[in-house]
């Protein structure tokens, strides 16, 4: 390896600079019509929220130009010490934070007030690519994916314990991470499958046929669907497809017809469940034979799945708290509850609703004037462009985004090592999963999760962590033609 000497404001990646900027600077402006007071109008004022976020961005600054000038290695190298730190300080976090709004996740320094969750992502970024640029480190090993996961899940169980869902929830983006670096495209799959479960198994509470629950009958009929689909796409063998296919047609024909010539009413799920049964077992006897690895994974998809269904229950009803019950179910159209919980969401889409095509206007809007929208300098910032910018001001912020994370994912491409483009793809994660939730959130698209928009909610902490995120990045980006 050749080591050289570069100029590393002249290798600095100035575009991403650039947006970043534009992006902070368009937060500012957004909290100051978010947060507008007609009898103290200066946006300079100190005692105004615009004035403490320009505060916060003249410290982000600083804080970029220290990271900037700090030598590249001693990122990878501290990344460990860093993350156990920041571990401890998210525990000790639990016991000594107050409560605000029922959580204890911020600390307090006078009147100062940070949230150690929001600068725990650069630490599990950090600790993530320090993992797994190790030496001869291959995620496909059991255990080195176990050693990825854990870096990944111990911040979310600390924030979790904080009662701060929505900071856990952020981390779950790493797996974007994982799937770059090698893990099978199932897991993704099967993730995207348990969101879809969840949903349909919870909303759709109505009564099949007299007793069949028309959730839990949707559910079973899809994983029949699913296993099919994957014996087709991933197992050579189409036989073993056709015969469950075959064995699920003789089975639907048989119950319709007990039902049509004999008017037999029962829970069809039962039959189902049996059907599924079946097909492990089938399945089950083929592999013994065959020792395929793929067919197992298509067998465990049944059990694993079969078992999460008859679970979502009792997860929705004893584990999440009651205002997260409620949440879910306005976001899902359950339940209407335009003065409680859902509240928020509804003033916050006649918002973007009423600002049309091109917006009322800098100022101008009514319904963050008149303070109709909660949290709307903060989680809800998004509903504040919309009003006041409209339809094409709302898709340029989003456009601004969208280039940030397509360049950040270019940087992540272009590095020399796996600790630059693991990090890389870390921080990409974290801005994507920010960006798609808060906004799905203000739209009524997602559940109410207090997730802030990157560079656009007010407060020191959010705005700190995603610099040290991205400056971070630039600095290892910045140096990576040093060696070759």
């Amino acid at each position: 390896m050749v080591l050289r000497e570069i100029n590393v404001w002249k290798s600095l990646d100035w575009w991403t600079v650039l947006l970043y900027a534009v992006l902070v600077f368009s937060g500012m402006v957004s909290i100051y019509a978010a947060s507008y007071d007609f009898d103290n109008a200066s946006i300079f004022d100190l005692t105004e929220r615009s004035g403490k976020q320009l505060l916060w961005i003249s410290l982000s600054f600083v804080i970029a130009f220290v990271l900037i000038m700090i030598e590249y290695r001693i990122y990878e190298t501290l990344a460990i010490p860093i993350y156990i730190g920041m571990m401890l300080l998210l525990l000790v976090t639990i016991f000594v934070a107050p409560d605000t709004k029922g959580s204890r996740s911020w600390l307090e320094f006078g009147s100062m007030k940070l949230q150690p969750a929001e600068f725990a992502k650069f630490a599990t970024a950090l600790a993530l690519a320090r993992l797994m640029s190790s030496y001869n480190f291959k995620l496909l090993k059991p255990i080195n994916f176990l050693k990825a996961c854990a870096v990944i899940i111990l911040p979310m169980l600390l924030i979790l314990m904080q009662k701060e869902t929505g900071s856990a929830l952020v981390y779950g983006s790493l797996v974007f991470v994982l799937y770059r670096e090698g893990m099978s495209g199932m897991v993704l799959f099967s993730g995207l499958c348990a969101i879809v479960f969840f949903v349909v198994g919870i909303k759709y509470d109505a009564v099949l046929w007299g007793m069949t629950p028309v959730g839990e009958f949707s559910v079973l009929a899809l994983i029949l669907l699913v296993v099919i689909g994957m014996l087709l796409f991933y197992y050579k063998d189409r036989l073993i497809a056709r015969n469950i296919a075959i064995l699920s047609a003789v089975s639907a024909v048989v119950c319709y017809s007990l039902y049509l010539l004999f008017d037999i009413i029962f829970d069809y799920n039962r039959v189902l469940i049996g059907l599924l049964i079946l097909v492990v077992i089938y399945m089950l006897l083929v592999y013994v034979q065959t020792r395929s690895k793929k067919l197992l994974i298509i067998t465990i998809f049944p059990v694993v799945f079969g078992s999460f269904l008859f679970s979502v229950n009792y997860v929705f009803d004893r584990i999440l708290e009651p205002h997260q019950q409620i949440r879910i179910k306005v976001a899902l159209g359950m339940e209407e509850d335009p003065q409680g919980a859902g509240y928020n969401v509804n003033q916050s889409k006649i918002a973007i609703g009423s600002g049309g095509l091109t917006g009322k206007g800098f100022l101008n809007g009514t319904q963050t004037k008149l303070k109709y929208v909660p949290e709307q300098d903060t989680d809800f910032i998004f509903c504040t462009i919309g009003e006041e910018k409209g339809f094409l001001g709302s898709s340029l912020v989003l456009l601004l985004f969208l280039f940030l994370i397509l360049r950040i994912i270019y940087l992540a491409e272009r590095q020399r090592t796996v600790f630059g483009r693991v990090y890389a793809y870390c921080v990409a994660s974290i801005f994507f999963f920010h960006v798609a939730i808060n906004i799905g959130m203000v739209i009524g698209l997602c559940p109410v999760i207090g997730i802030p928009l990157p560079f656009f909610s007010y407060g020191g902490s959010s705005l700190w962590a995603f610099s040290i995120l991205l400056f971070i990045l630039l600095r290892i980006d910045a140096s990576r033609l040093e060696r070759y």
